[in-house]
């Protein structure tokens, strides 16, 4: 899918920029919910969470775009030396 996104020309840039704008259009869709819908809080909290909730799908394909990118620049040969050490304890 991510190849996919490349060829049509949607880099991470783009991407991550998704992301800012719909943590920025959360709380816009809420502030606007609240002023000028009569229903109560309930409806614009739902707005805001609904599109606030795009944001890490935004982030996690702009971090995916951004390995697709390098790797697609440096080849995977050159990758090849980012690889843990076999035996290596991973952290954490």
């Amino acid at each position: 899918m991510i190849r996919t996104l490349r060829k049509m020309g949607v880099s991470s840039s783009m991407l991550f920029g998704a992301g800012f704008a719909s943590i920025a259009a959360s709380v816009v869709s809420w502030v606007m919910s609240h002023q000028f819908e009569s229903t109560a809080v309930d409806r614009a909290d739902r707005w805001g969470i609904f599109i606030g909730e795009w944001a890490p799908t935004f982030f996690a394909l702009g971090t995916a775009m951004r390995i697709e990118e390098v790797i697609g620049e440096e080849g995977p040969e050159e990758m090849a030396g980012m690889r843990a050490p076999t035996g290596a304890v991973p952290v954490g």
